[in-house]
């Protein structure tokens, strides 16, 4: 008896220009091919008119599988087709199961095909240019909890995401809570894509947004494509980069500059709440970037606009000066970007006059040194990352009228007045204010969102590091 064999082959989404030459010459030379009835439509130019062909309704795949054993244990050569790639959502694992039920020694090969995703991919553009997952919504054969565990993974680690079986007669929700999922971490504005029937002659083709994003308009012959953090729309184009073009260094771009490049994209890759004003956004990743706290999303406070103005305010030349509580924070602010806008820095702490004044007055020498300072620059930006006192010191001397700050950064640490210096600091509707609300902050952050304001003219091309 001629020994039968089992070949299962991906015959592409629907056009024949997409069918591989193999599965071609494997369907010529079978003897049996066994498929969804819906499928032979796409093939019935190819196969040989002695071929016999077993078709099937939906829902049929077992018993497809079986009629393709009884086939090839008689010595025929079978092929069992599947739309796409054989191997995805396709009959190649029941076959190999089926294989190991029944103890067969049957020899059975697979076939690539193109799968939709990948026909969809290309119609839409450039969407899966970097990692991206699959994932099925139908819960037929796996439960509802395990897929929301998979959208979750996926939305979480940044892929881009396809989606099969995305609707039915039977399953309307499922795609509005996966939208539902995606909206709690990507921004609103993520790429999303979607072909119906792709590479058939009723193929449409849509390309949106998530916030825009209509469930009613998918079908189970539609598959959806959506975009990671990095993804954008052009043209009417999904592209993904893959980042040759964001990782080219020129010789502007030195090391350490490279190196806080790419940590800035990581962050904004991460960030649950992408929906914020750019000013806020190019101080809230300086602040993560320098603490790898993303609890900084939950406690910096940046009034509108405040970025934005105070950059104005220096490339203006209307303010020239910075005051700081302590050295530290003095330190941190990047010399480079101060001699670029022509910008002094001042620290009273170590001024002759100030251990004087603190003895005189029973006060502390940080808030000695911000009265000095508030004599000599009382519109300078006022910047704390050490003492709540010198804050307190200065939120007494605005309310007096004696100090009109252009702005106050506000993030001193520790346990003592630290959260009520910071409250004090927020009645001041006027007066632009970063504050790192709580217990929290530091010389270093308070130094790095000085640095986000000098900068702010590089947060649209997300390029940080400049005067690095």
């Amino acid at each position: 008896m001629t020994k039968g064999k089992i070949i299962v082959a991906g015959i592409g989404p629907g056009s024949k220009e997409d069918i591989t030459p193999a599965v071609i010459d494997a369907m010529k030379i079978s003897q049996v091919i066994v498929g969804y009835k819906y499928y032979f439509q796409f093939v019935e130019n190819i196969i040989n008119s002695d071929t016999i062909c077993i078709d099937t309704g939906m829902k049929k795949e077992r018993e497809r599988a079986e009629e393709a054993f009884l086939h090839a244990e008689k010595g025929k050569t079978v092929c069992v087709i599947s739309s796409g790639d054989s191997g995805i959502y396709g009959m190649a694992p029941l076959v190999y199961e089926m294989r190991d039920e029944r103890k067969s020694r049957i020899e059975v090969e697979v076939l690539p095909g193109i799968s939709a995703f990948q026909k969809a991919a290309a119609l839409l553009g450039a969407p899966i240019g970097h990692d991206f997952c699959i994932i099925s919504l139908s819960d037929l054969m796996t439960p509802w909890d395990r897929i929301e565990k998979r959208i979750s993974a996926a939305v979480s680690a940044d892929f881009v995401t396809a989606i099969y079986n995305p609707k039915s007669k039977g399953r309307y929700w499922q795609l509005y809570r996966l939208i539902e999922l995606f909206l709690k971490e990507r921004s609103p504005e993520t790429p999303i894509g979607y072909v119906r029937q792709a590479g058939r002659e009723e193929q449409e083709i849509k390309v949106t947004t998530l916030a825009e994003f209509d469930p009613e308009e998918i079908d189970m012959f539609t598959i959806i494509i959506i975009g990671n953090s990095q993804s954008y729309i052009s043209n009417n184009n999904i592209i993904t980069p893959r980042g040759y073009y964001r990782e080219s260094k020129s010789e502007e771009i030195g090391i350490g500059q490279d190196i806080m490049i790419r940590s800035f994209r990581t962050i904004e890759g991460e960030l649950k709440n992408k929906n914020i004003s750019l000013g806020k956004k190019w101080a809230l990743l300086h602040a993560i970037h320098t603490t790898a706290d993303f609890d900084m999303e939950n406690i910096l406070l940046v009034d509108e606009n405040a970025v934005e103005n105070l950059h104005n305010e220096f490339i203006q030349g209307k303010v020239k000066t910075i005051i700081t509580d302590v050295t530290m924070a003095a330190s941190g602010i990047r010399k480079g970007a101060l001699d670029r806008l022509g910008i002094d820095v001042k620290c009273y702490l170590h001024d002759e006059r100030v251990a004087t004044i603190a003895k005189e007055k029973g006060i502390t020498r940080t808030q000695a040194g911000i009265r000095l300072a508030v004599e000599e620059h009382p519109d300078a930006l006022y910047v704390f990352g050490n003492a709540p006192t010198a804050l307190m010191e200065l939120c007494e001397l605005v309310r007096k009228d004696k100090a009109h700050p252009a702005g106050i950064v506000a993030a001193p640490v520790g346990f003592v007045n630290v959260r009520e210096s910071k409250h004090m600091t927020k009645p001041f509707k006027d007066i632009p204010k970063l504050i790192v609300e709580g217990r929290k902050g530091g010389s270093n952050l308070a130094a790095t969102l000085v640095n986000s304001i000098l900068t702010f003219d590089d947060a649209e091309q997300l390029k940080p590091g400049r005067d690095v």
